[in-house]
């Protein structure tokens, strides 16, 4: 693979994860754990939360933040893997992946860096159905990195099992 395609790749992580810190970093010096504060113009809740587990606060006891840790590490090495095996035409997979790897770094700098654990300050939101746990930007990136991959990827093999079906006349 070309140097170009690591390159972006690289830029692509490296900024996100920036923001993620930085996001993380203003929300420790101007947010107070549990007091939820209103932005743009109350539409998002912010709510200053530590979390030594994953997504929705899931945990597998005292050894969560080395298991977790030890987890991330394999699931990057699996989406750099992916990212070299893709080819340079299929952008929106590549960015998906990017994106994945870049919310994985963002969480796993806070698990090895923070013993209160991962920074939220996103939430909660209710839906009218459920409460939306607090998130923070890493988490973003890794949903929408999953989505944007997933869906490039149904999106393709929908097309090679019926190219006819999805020509243009």
């Amino acid at each position: 693979m070309k140097l170009r395609n690591w390159r972006t790749f690289l830029v692509l992580v490296v900024v996100a994860v920036m923001i993620d810190a930085a996001t993380k970093a203003w929300a420790l010096s101007a947010l107070h754990p549990g007091v939820t504060v209103r932005a743009l113009g109350g539409i998002v809740p912010l709510t200053l939360s530590f979390n030594r587990g994953i997504a929705f606060g899931l945990q597998v006891g005292p050894a969560s933040r080395a298991i977790f840790a030890v987890l991330t590490v394999v699931v990057l090495g699996v989406a750099v893997a992916l990212f070299a095996a893709t080819p340079p035409a299929r952008r929106a997979q590549r960015i998906g992946l990017s994106l994945m790897c870049a919310g994985a770094v963002g969480n796993l700098a806070d698990r090895l860096l923070r013993d209160r654990g991962v920074v939220d300050f996103i939430g909660p939101s209710n839906l009218g159905f459920m409460m939306w746990p607090i998130f923070n930007m890493a988490d973003c990136y890794v949903v929408v990195g999953t989505l944007l991959f997933a869906t490039a990827v149904w999106w393709r093999r929908r097309r090679e099992a019926d190219p006819a079906q999805h020509s243009v006349s």
